[in-house]
C-alpha cells in the first residue's frame, strides 16, 4: 500500500437524506479505482454546522481538508448544491474526471496501470454528449424512458414485473438493464440492486414534491431537478419544497407554453 494514499484525506458532507449522496459515493469509488483511501461520511445540518465544516452545499467533497470545486467566494449552506460537467451542464455531484483531477492534484498516484486519454476527461460516463438520454442499443433506452415514464405517471419506481418485459426484446433482465444504467450514471440502485433515483424523480421522499397537472405527486431529487420536470413532460406543475435555512414552506407553480 502506497504510504501517500493512506495520507490523502476524503471527506464526503451532505445533508441528511441527500439524494446525490449515493451518487457522490459511486463516483469516489470510480475516480480512486481500487485505491486504498477511505472515505469519511459526514452529516450536516444547520448553517453553523456547514459553516464549522466548510460545507458549500450538499454534497461537498473536501480533499485534504479543501473544497477542490468551491469559487471564490462561496458561502457555507445547507441547500443543494449544483457542479458544472465537462459538456456545458449541470449535476448535483462532481463528475468522475473532476475527480480524478482533483484526487491527482493533492498528490494521489494514478492506479497501477490505468491511464486515462483526453475522452476519459471530456466524457468521463461515456455518454458522448447525450447527456442523461439513454443509448438506443441493448434496451437501455426502453427500459431508462419506461421508468421515467413510470414516475411521471405514479409517482413512484416501477416494480420487476413493469420493466421485465420491456428489457425481454433484448434478451436481458430488468435487472441487467438496470445494473448498466446505474453504471452510466443514469440512475442509482439501492443495495438490493432496485431503483433509488432516476434523474430527476426520487423513489424516496425528499423535501421536493413535485405535483404533475395530472394529479401524480412524485419526488424530485433536488430543488433543481424539481423545476426541470414541466420542461422534461410539457406539463404543469407545483413545486412545494421549503427554505433550506429558515424551513418555511415554498411554493412554485411552472407552466409550460402550449
Amino acid at each position: 500500500m502506497n504510504e501517500r494514499e493512506t495520507a490523502v484525506r476524503i471527506t464526503v458532507l451532505t445533508v441528511p437524506d441527500c439524494p446525490n449522496a449515493p451518487v457522490v459515493r459511486e463516483r469516489l469509488q470510480t475516480a480512486l479505482a481500487g485505491r486504498a483511501v477511505p472515505v469519511d461520511l459526514v452529516e450536516v445540518s444547520g448553517e453553523a454546522s456547514a459553516a464549522r465544516w466548510g460545507m458549500a452545499g450538499s454534497p461537498t467533497v473536501l480533499i485534504d481538508g479543501e473544497d477542490p470545486f468551491a469559487a471564490a467566494g462561496t458561502r457555507p449552506s445547507v441547500s443543494c448544491r449544483l457542479y458544472r460537467q465537462a459538456d456545458g451542464t449541470t449535476d448535483g455531484a462532481p463528475g468522475v474526471a473532476d475527480l480524478r483531477r482533483a484526487l491527482a492534484q493533492a498528490g494521489l498516484p494514478e492506479a497501477a496501470g490505468e491511464e486515462y486519454c483526453e475522452a476519459d476527461i471530456l466524457d468521463p460516463l461515456g455518454r458522448a454528449g447525450r447527456g442523461r438520454r439513454a443509448p438506443a442499443d441493448r434496451g437501455l433506452r426502453a427500459v431508462h424512458q419506461t421508468v421515467l415514464l413510470h414516475f411521471a405517471d405514479a409517482g413512484t419506481a416501477p416494480a420487476p414485473g413493469v420493466l421485465d418485459p420491456v428489457a425481454a426484446p433484448y434478451g436481458r433482465t430488468a435487472r441487467d438493464v438496470l445494473a448498466e444504467l446505474a453504471a452510466e450514471d443514469f440512475l442509482t440502485l439501492d443495495e438490493q440492486g432496485w431503483i433509488q433515483a432516476a434523474y430527476p424523480f426520487s423513489a424516496t421522499p425528499t423535501p421536493h414534491r413535485v405535483r404533475i397537472d395530472s394529479g401524480t405527486r412524485a419526488w424530485s431529487m433536488c430543488a433543481i431537478d424539481a423545476l426541470g420536470i414541466p420542461a422534461m413532460l410539457g406539463r404543469d406543475v407545483v413545486i412545494s419544497s421549503a427554505d433550506p435555512v429558515t424551513g418555511e414552506p415554498v411554493t412554485v407553480i411552472r407552466t409550460t407554453s402550449r
